[in-house]
């Protein structure tokens, strides 16, 4: 089960990932349109969500430790 902790990290580290996916768009992105993600804020800003979403993922190994080492109730 994640703890609220947890959720708390794998939110803010979408968060910035979103804002980051934002900013590549504004400051560098293809004004041309050719290009699939960086053409389009949403796309730049989802691409951005979702890769610091992956990248939150809690590792499942250690928490699985942890539950195994931590005191039953």
């Amino acid at each position: 089960m994640l703890q609220k902790k947890q959720i708390v990290k794998w939110t803010t580290i979408s968060i910035v990932g979103a804002l980051l996916g934002y900013a590549y768009y504004y400051f560098i992105g293809c004004k041309s349109g050719t290009c699939k993600i960086t053409s389009n804020w949403f796309n730049s800003t989802a691409y951005g969500f979702i890769m610091g979403f992956l990248l939150g993922i809690p590792d499942f190994k250690k928490m699985k430790k942890q539950k195994t080492d931590s005191p039953q109730d």
